[in-house]
Formats: C-alpha cells, sequence, structure tokens
C-alpha cells in the first residue's frame, strides 16, 4: 500500500490521540508517522522488536501487521510503554491489516482484470478466479481507452482516479506509456447514448487540469466478464479509426466509425487494388488543392450544388465547370450519387493508406 495513504491514515488517526504514532516497512524504515520529521528514517527498536518482542525496554509499544499468510507486512508503533499504549497499538495493527487486505483485494482484482483485457487469462479461468476474488456478475462493462500525445503523467491519472471514485468496481489500468484503459461499471440496459456522455464528462474533468491533448476512445457495453477484452479491443479500434478519419474528434465511439471501420479492417493491397480500379482513367494524385477542397465541400453540403457554391464563394458555373473537370480526369461524374459514394470511399481509402505509410517510416 502506499506510503501517501498510510499518512493520511495516521493523520486521521492522531487527530484523536495525544501520542505520537506512524507505520515502518518490514525493514524498519518509517513509511509514516504523525510525527513528520521521522519518515524516511530507521527506527532500530522496531527493528529490534523484530528479534525480541517481549522486551520490556521499549519506548513505544510496537505490533506486527501480518498477511493472511503470516508474513510480515508492517510493523505500527504508538509512544509509550503503558497499556494504554499497548491496546491503541493492538487497536492500530488491525485497522491496518483491514486496510492492506481490501488494498491487496483491489490490487489483486486490478491485475485480474488487465490479464483479461490482454488476453493472458483462458477463457474457463476467468470464471474460477472470479469466483475466487468474490466478483459481482450482475452489472455490465464498458472500456474506455485514454491516449495522450505525451507519456502518461502522474496528473492524468489522479483526475481520473479521483472521478471514478464514486465507485469500487471501476479498474484503472496503465497499458503502456501513453495508454491509460478504464473498465467502467454500468448497469445492465446502459444505452450508446449514456456512455458517450460518460466519456465527455471525463474528458472534461481532464481538460481543466490536463495540459497535453488526450483523446478517448470507448467500446461497447457487454454483460459478461469475460467479454471486456473485446470492448477493450473496440476502444483502440475506436482511437486508431479517429487518428486517420476523424482527427478533430477527441471522442470516439467503436459503433460510430462508420466506413472507417471498415477500411481499417482491410488489406493494404486490396486497398490499392480498389484504388487502381476506381481511378483507372485517371489518378486521384492529379487533382490539385483547390479541387480537393471542392470536392470536400461538395460532400460536406449533400451533393448540393447551390449550397456549395454558396459557401464557397463562387458562381454556380464556376462549380460545374470544377466538377465536370473532376469527370474528365477521374471518370466519375459526383453529381451521381452512385458515383459520390464510389469517390468518397476512395478519398477515404487513399487516406488510410497515407496513414500506414507514415506509420512504417515512422517505425
Amino acid at each position: 500500500m502506499s506510503a501517501k495513504l498510510f499518512q493520511s491514515i495516521i493523520l486521521q488517526v492522531k487527530n484523536n490521540l495525544s501520542r505520537d504514532l506512524g507505520i515502518l516497512d518490514a525493514n524498519g524504515v518509517v513509511v509514516a508517522c504523525s510525527d513528520l520529521r521521522r519518515i524516511g528514517n530507521i527506527d532500530y527498536q522496531g527493528v529490534e522488536f523484530l528479534n525480541n518482542p517481549n522486551s520490556i525496554h521499549y519506548e513505544s509499544s510496537y505490533e506486527k501487521v501480518t498477511d493472511e499468510y503470516g508474513s510480515l507486512k508492517n510493523i505500527v508503533f504508538v509512544s509509550g510503554s503503558d497499556d494504554k499504549s499497548k491496546e491503541l497499538a493492538i487497536l492500530l495493527c488491525a485497522s491496518i491489516s483491514s486496510i492492506n487486505t481490501l488494498y491487496d483485494n483491489k490490487y489483486d482484482k486490478t491485475t485480474f482484470v488487465k490479464n483479461i483485457l490482454l488476453d493472458n487469462v483462458l477463457p474457463g479461468d476467468i470464471y474460477i478466479k472470479s469466483n475466487e476474488l468474490n466478483f459481482g456478475s450482475q452489472s455490465s462493462k464498458v472500456v474506455y481507452l485514454l491516449r495522450q500525445n505525451t507519456n502518461i503523467d502522474t496528473n492524468i491519472t489522479d483526475v481520473v482516479a479521483e472521478f471514478l471514485k464514486t465507485s469500487d468496481k471501476h479498474f484503472l489500468i496503465h497499458i503502456n506509456e501513453r495508454d491509460l484503459a478504464i473498465v467502467y461499471d454500468v448497469e445492465k440496459g446502459t444505452t450508446e447514448v449514456e456512455v458517450q456522455k460518460t466519456a465527455e464528462n471525463m474528458l472534461k474533468a481532464l481538460e481543466a487540469k490536463v495540459t497535453s491533448k488526450v483523446i478517448i476512445g470507448y467500446g461497447s457495453v457487454y454483460n459478461s466478464l469475460e467479454d471486456i477484452s473485446k470492448s477493450f479491443k473496440e476502444s483502440q479500434i475506436a482511437i486508431e479509426v479517429g487518428e486517420v478519419f476523424d482527427t478533430d474528434k477527441t471522442i470516439v465511439g467503436f459503433e460510430n466509425l462508420g466506413v472507417g471501420r471498415l477500411i481499417y479492417q482491410l488489406p493494404t493491397t486490396l486497398c490499392r487494388m480498389f484504388l487502381g480500379e476506381v481511378f483507372k482513367k485517371g489518378s486521384i494524385d492529379s487533382l490539385d488543392d483547390e479541387t480537393l477542397s471542392t470536392i470536400k465541400a461538395f460532400f460536406e453540403n449533400n451533393l448540393n450544388v447551390s449550397e456549395t457554391s454558396r459557401k464557397l464563394f463562387v458562381h454556380r458555373n464556376t462549380l460545374v465547370y470544377r466538377l465536370e473537370k473532376i469527370r474528365k480526369i477521374t471518370g466519375l461524374d459526383l453529381r451521381e450519387f452512385d458515383h459520390a459514394i464510389v469517390f468518397k470511399v476512395a478519398l477515404m481509402v487513399r487516406k488510410y493508406l497515407d496513414a500506414r505509410d507514415s506509420e512504417k517510416i515512422l517505425f
């Protein structure tokens, strides 16, 4: 358990006592104490207590904190060797022992959940281990994945931990240097809109205290503990597809990826073949920036010539001329719905291939 948590407990207890008290690690180093000057120093009487617990010459009353197997975890002490100090030391020992058990149980559950996410647990073992750890099976879960553009710092972890403190059923898991996964407990029947709303609230809390950019991807809601690995993979895909096709979005849901999700799962060889077949007459790379901007605006305005020309501040005939130029180069008339669909998908495929090529350059 962290020294920070130990210190918080000691200070709370100190408010109701007139004695100094503290906690040592297994080597006798003071990790928490009501007298802050002693933190980090070795308590030699505490070390001696381990070898001779029945000595009557100690200035403080000591008690060993052990785990369920009898292994030493900590030593607690209360100043004074009178009966009252000994009683307080016993009570403090019992409190720390209980807190250690709860903390270790939580740690074991977190490790177990992380192993499920990363497919390090056999499906049959999941049910056995979940019963050992007293996992409830009544709730559903969804996985959120938080990705920073820099390495994860303690600040983002603290903000998320504060956000999740309303329930001990949520799990915060470090995946790597940039990714932080949250296995979020929800009620059965929770909708995608509600999952999105939670992501928005989480991002709002992060933006208030974290300076680096954070993208949140989330998967689907699943009722089985075994299926949280699916939700985790979906959250990864959501972020990766979003980084290619929706670069302006900071929250991306797996169920809202649309055609981008399909393209992302296609082999690059098939994508290149598709582009070659679509643009037999002329390459898409032969289109200049002005033409590409025109195409983008035309799609954004639902293939409406009048509305697009108004948004681009050009005459209608100028826009028609540009569209005709595109038809002559590519063989596709964007004013025809079927041609427009093919062209839109082709642009997304090219964007996907460009992203994959840039990844090869980086790595």
